[in-house]
């Protein structure tokens, strides 16, 4: 079992890899591994819309990680994403990212459990990890809770250690995450199969 960690943030070791760093020590002492991907502090293109990704399952903009990051997240059997807190909202780059990884790709993440780590200074929170939360849930992603909203506080890593909530917030996330994995196992060797989608019926509203 494999855990995708993505560093939604530009730092490579602030608060949202301290929260991150966390959960990977916890899944780890459940015998889960992880790989962190760092999106880094590069420009990442919006998505364009041009439906290129559909049939041939990659992204048509290929200089920077999105594809990348598209095939880990094929090969690994959770994700969890994370992100700072800008204007109560994900950091544009980590947005651009998302809508890329997700769109018209989605099918082939559905039923991997998923889940949304945001810090921040004081507020925000709340809001930016309801908006990662959206990317799992239209992907059919279960998505795995903590005993709180995934939050860290701190200007950077150190003020991150210091919040004892939050670290254990993301401990207990780990332990959630690594049990709903192995029922998940226990189930496929038991001969439980994923529900099979209906074909989509897309409506626009006007027609």
């Amino acid at each position: 079992m494999n855990v995708l960690l993505v560093n939604g943030s530009p730092h490579a070791n602030g608060a949202t890899a301290t929260a991150l760093k966390t959960i990977a020590d916890r899944l780890h002492e459940h015998g889960v591994d992880s790989r962190l991907f760092h999106i880094g502090n590069k420009a990442i293109r919006g998505c364009i819309a041009c439906n290129y990704c559909g049939p041939n399952r990659v992204c048509f903009l290929n200089d920077d990680p999105v594809n990348e990051g598209m095939a880990l997240l094929r090969t690994s059997d959770a994700l969890i994403v994370g992100s700072p807190v800008y204007y109560a909202g994900p950091n544009a780059t980590l947005c651009a990212f998302l809508d890329r990884v997700f769109y018209r790709k989605s099918d082939a993440y559905a039923f991997k459990p998923a889940a949304a780590v945001v810090s921040c200074r004081r507020g925000g929170a709340s809001a930016t990890f309801d908006r990662l939360n959206k990317y799992f849930t239209i992907a059919r992603m279960p998505v795995v809770s903590s005993q709180y909203w995934n939050s860290i506080h701190g200007n950077n890593a150190e003020e991150a250690l210091q919040d004892k909530e939050g670290l254990q917030t993301m401990r207990t996330l780990a332990d959630n995450m690594a049990w709903l994995l192995k029922c998940i196992a226990a189930g496929k060797a038991a001969g439980i199969t994923p529900p099979e989608p209906e074909p989509w019926e897309g409506t626009n509203f006007i027609r």
